[in-house]
């Protein structure tokens, strides 16, 4: 058989005879491979054409593998396992980057890193950045979870779910006795920001309601540290309440606050294959916490 035979087989042919040989069934091999029998006997009829050989007896109900057939399956066998190996060491080398800012929402982020790895055996690296929306258009991430409005038109935006809020104060604060805060009443309070990646700021209130005092940061430690040393409160999702994040600050419940959108975030044009399964993965497990 010559080169130009060789080049009219493809994987699918080899994936079609392997079936039917295996199955004895034109039937059965049609449904395990999710296509119509006509389209599975066009199929075996181009590999026995490029071959120039009979593989399969079709003279009764149960399909046999022809002298021809029965020698060719042995190749044909070892050449899909091994195309199975080599497809699963590249997955084994393969990651998706995703990254983030600060305390990913749980359990989603677990169970779609686990739901995303079985699926597929490729590796989710993850990676913290102060700025995971910059990160993801800079390419230095595939995809980001990214919490709050996304206004960038430079990205893709994907909802996953919303969180809902929390107060956040130093334990020497007199906010740290009470056990509740209306969502109107934190103004009042010099708010601390992280303007890098933060859900809360001035930005959250009609003008001239949002609070008067504003203490920056440009990330989640700065933050935190600024709460803890009581220059003002913060606010944050409530996912910071499970992971006792600093023993220097306390919680209080917030009254009225608006959700905190979280979204999946990655460039418009990505053509990563293992990317799209990632965001099926991804939407796959909020859809379940949310059941």
């Amino acid at each position: 058989m010559g080169e130009a035979a060789i080049s009219r087989i493809e994987l699918r042919h080899l994936r079609a005879f392997e079936a039917v040989a295996r199955l004895g069934s034109f039937t059965q091999a049609a449904d395990e491979l999710t296509i119509t029998q006509p389209a599975l006997s066009r199929t075996i009829q181009q590999l026995e054409d490029a071959l120039g050989a009979t593989l399969l007896d079709r003279s009764s109900r149960h399909v046999e593998t022809t002298q021809a057939g029965r020698t060719f399956v042995d190749y044909v066998e070892r050449v899909l396992a091994e195309l199975e190996r080599g497809v699963a060491a590249v997955r084994r080398q393969a990651s998706i980057r995703l990254g983030f800012s600060w305390l990913l929402p749980d359990p989603w982020a677990q169970d779609t890193v686990a739901r995303f790895e079985r699926a597929t055996g490729t590796t989710v690296r993850l990676i913290r950045t102060d700025d995971a929306l910059s990160a993801v258009q800079q390419g230095k991430v595939n995809v980001a979870v990214v919490r709050g409005q996304v206004t960038s038109t430079g990205v893709r935006v994907v909802h996953l779910f919303d969180e809902s809020r929390v107060a956040v104060c130093s334990v020497h604060s007199p906010l740290a006795q009470r056990s509740e805060l209306d969502w109107d009443e934190v103004p009042r309070w010099p708010l601390v920001v992280n303007v890098a990646s933060g859900t809360t700021g001035p930005w959250s209130w009609p003008a001239d309601a949002g609070p008067k005092t504003v203490v920056e940061t440009t990330n989640f430690d700065e933050w935190l540290e600024s709460v803890a040393a009581d220059r003002g409160i913060g606010v944050i999702p409530d996912v910071a309440v499970r992971r006792n994040i600093h023993p220097g600050v306390r919680f209080v419940a917030l009254r009225g606050a608006p959700p905190s959108p979280v979204v999946l975030a990655f460039l418009p044009r990505a053509r990563n294959a293992e990317l799209r399964r990632f965001v099926e993965a991804a939407v796959a497990s909020a859809a379940a916490g949310e059941a």
